[in-house]
């Protein structure tokens, strides 16, 4: 996720040149498909490419804003996280022997609350096994995703082990869906404790609440994780955009006619060239990156630095619940990498 309250004048010139190049590329092109046709022939009347405009700004919006309602729905599911997974911290410290400060009760309640820091982080990096960022990635993702790979922390073993004993994860670890073994586990130990006397029934039924709660949370973000964004939505707004994109340049020689010089520019006749190639790729600016933005809110637990920081906030959750164990030694916040929060 962006963090800077700013995008970076090198983000917005490097999309805005990529954005706009198009239609002044094809603009010029036309430009020269006209003068060599000896005239304006070619060009049409603006108002049926400006109602084709109105046309695909109002398609794209639709799409942006149900890219957006994916993405605020994937960041909510893991707001949820965070405030469940402080429930079920204090939860088992209140609930699991309660009083009883020896070392065996300490480490009933630490493995309770280390088991589900693991459930989070499995979660997170089953979210990011399969990405369509690594079927084709577009040069510069793969360059800022090479740059950026030391603080991904997308490692199994590393990210896992250090919550789980190591019996338990080499058991675990080789599952489909490690995260639903992980809370299946969590329910075995409660019923284990209420059996030894050492969690009352109630008790165990609030817990298994929270449990319960753990998995709606996690198939929603699987549903969100496995449901594609309708491609018809998607596809045809990119062939829209890029249809008005093509579209537009001979729109605009109806406006320009007579500013547009029909032999190769000189003199005073170069202003009304590059007035035309200007209107042209400030339009095509506009479509591309709306249909650009969209895009790129498709799909909220990629790595993409629009999505939902689920690394940022896996470690949010593991600070609060270390320091409710009463752990002094705590992982540093995630910072910022080039302004991204992963």
């Amino acid at each position: 996720m962006l963090h800077a309250r700013r995008l970076s004048r090198r983000l917005l010139v490097y999309a805005s040149v990529g954005a706009s190049l198009p239609g002044i590329l094809w603009g010029f092109l036309v430009y020269v498909m006209v003068v060599g046709g000896q005239g304006t022939a070619v060009a049409l009347p603006w108002l049926p490419v400006s109602v084709v405009g109105i046309a695909v700004a109002f398609y794209v919006g639709f799409k942006n804003n149900s890219a957006y309602e994916r993405f605020w729905e994937g960041r909510k599911i893991w707001g949820a996280v965070v405030n469940e997974s402080r429930s079920w911290a204090s939860a088992v410290l209140n609930y699991v022997r309660p009083g009883d400060d020896s070392e065996e009760a300490r480490e009933i309640r630490r493995v309770l609350v280390y088991r589900h820091l693991a459930w989070i982080n499995a979660l997170r990096l089953q979210l990011r096994s399969e990405s369509r960022f690594f079927d084709k990635p577009a040069r510069a993702t793969k360059r800022r995703l090479d740059r950026h790979d030391t603080h991904m922390r997308n490692d199994w073993d590393q990210e896992i082990s250090p919550f789980l004993s190591p019996e338990e994860h080499a058991e675990l670890s080789p599952m489909v869906n490690t995260a639903t073994h992980l809370v299946h586990r969590q329910g075995e130990q409660l019923a284990a404790l209420h059996a030894r006397g050492e969690l009352d029934i109630f008790k165990q039924l609030s817990l298994m609440k929270i449990l319960r709660e753990r998995y709606t949370l996690q198939g929603k973000a699987e549903r969100i994780k496995k449901t594609p964004f309708p491609r018809q939505y998607a596809e045809y707004s990119r062939v829209f955009t890029w249809a008005y994109v093509l579209l537009m340049p001979f729109g605009l020689l109806d406006i320009f006619e007579g500013r547009v010089p029909e032999g190769l520019p000189h003199g005073p006749e170069v202003a009304g060239l590059l007035a035309y190639l200007a209107a042209a790729g400030v339009i095509s600016w506009v479509f591309l990156t709306m249909d650009g933005i969209g895009t790129a809110s498709e799909d909220p637990f990629e790595r993409s630095f629009n999505d939902v920081p689920m690394n940022a906030l896996c470690r949010v959750i593991e600070r609060d619940l270390r320091q409710l164990l009463g752990e002094t030694e705590l992982p540093p916040p995630e910072a910022p990498i080039d302004g991204i929060l992963y």
